[in-house]
């Protein structure tokens, strides 16, 4: 008889194991656009993958109170972004300075200063295989730079609000029951992160896919101007308008001239100096920085339009090329 309990205990747990297993399997559908939730949250690769791999964490260990009451996505989404909002709570380094991806008063015309968690993203990571053209599209327009710069922008309640409402489509209820306020409250919070939101973030309504012919094309011309470290190949690739920033470095140029001054006097050297391999950060052109000794630099992520390269966001972060699947060095 005591070998019956036990036989019952040890089948009751490998059920229990059994539902548990299932159910993650479930959840691990979800991965790449909790990725892409976490990021838009935070800003920061690191702290979006940590964030994610929290997320399951705490699933895993309460899935008996999930009770069914919301789909799978929605309660993963809620413990993801209450998670979020905890880190970024217990964070000191999450303001944005004044003028990162804006201008004095929010618009697009002020400088840039140092903000080192601020990280690109592999597109590969949050865009699924196969997806239709039109998902492709909606994922990247949902992590495109200046508007995960703009969010930084935001309270982290206003951000949470916002990314839920017009990112997710929850409706007003379903985000104040996942955020514990009132609906008066989400709407409140909603209209002041609009409003917040359109001051500092550039228009991207003209900013072109990665894989469209002109982007690629700017994309090859930019980097055959620092292969051969001509001057005249970046006035060809860059808007009379162009941006260049370098957010870890509070490096930041306005306008065609000035950014290929900088870029001819303090960076690009002599022909050769520079090597570049091309990827897509953002959902947007990018290219790995190699030195010509192949020593990896880091990457710049570039904002295309038909009229031209209308911003260039630098990243000195070496590390980071291995998780584009670019070499960590060059031969």
């Amino acid at each position: 008889m005591p070998f019956r309990a036990g036989a019952g205990r040890y089948e009751d747990g490998a059920r229990e194991d059994h539902v548990r297993d299932e159910f993650m399997r479930q959840a691990e559908g979800y991965r790449r656009e909790l990725l892409a939730h976490c990021y838009r949250m935070t800003g920061s690769l690191d702290d979006a993958e940590d964030l994610v791999q929290e997320t399951y964490l705490r699933a895993w260990r309460s899935y008996d109170g999930f009770e069914g009451r919301s789909s799978l996505r929605t309660w993963l989404y809620r413990i993801a972004t209450n998670a979020c909002l905890n880190a970024l709570q217990r964070s000191d380094r999450r303001a944005v300075p004044r003028g990162l991806g804006a201008g004095p008063d929010g618009g697009p015309e002020s400088p840039a200063a140092g903000v080192g968690w601020l990280q690109p993203l592999p597109d590969a990571l949050v865009t699924p295989p196969s997806a239709d053209p039109a998902v492709v599209a909606e994922v990247r327009d949902g992590v495109r730079l200046a508007l995960i710069v703009g969010l930084q922008y935001l309270t982290p309640r206003q951000r949470a609000v916002l990314i839920l409402r017009d990112v997710l489509a929850w409706p007003a209820a379903e985000v104040a029951t996942a955020l514990s306020l009132e609906v008066g409250a989400v709407k409140s919070l909603l209209q002041r992160a609009r409003a917040r939101l359109r001051e500092v973030t550039p228009s991207m309504d003209d900013v072109l896919e990665p894989d469209h012919p002109r982007a690629r094309e700017l994309l090859e011309r930019y980097m055959t101007a620092f292969a051969t470290a001509d001057a005249r190949a970046f006035e060809e690739a860059l808007r009379a308008d162009a941006v260049l920033e370098s957010p870890e470095a509070a490096i930041w140029f306005s306008g065609k001239v000035a950014c290929v001054e900088y870029l001819m006097t303090e960076v690009v050297g002599g022909a050769g100096d520079w090597r570049k391999l091309p990827t897509v950060a953002n959902g947007q052109p990018a290219f790995g920085a190699y030195l010509r000794d192949g020593s990896a630099f880091g990457m710049a992520v570039l904002t295309v339009t038909a009229a031209g390269i209308a911003r260039v966001t630098v990243f000195a972060m070496p590390e980071l090329l291995p998780r584009f699947g670019l070499p960590a060095a060059l031969p």
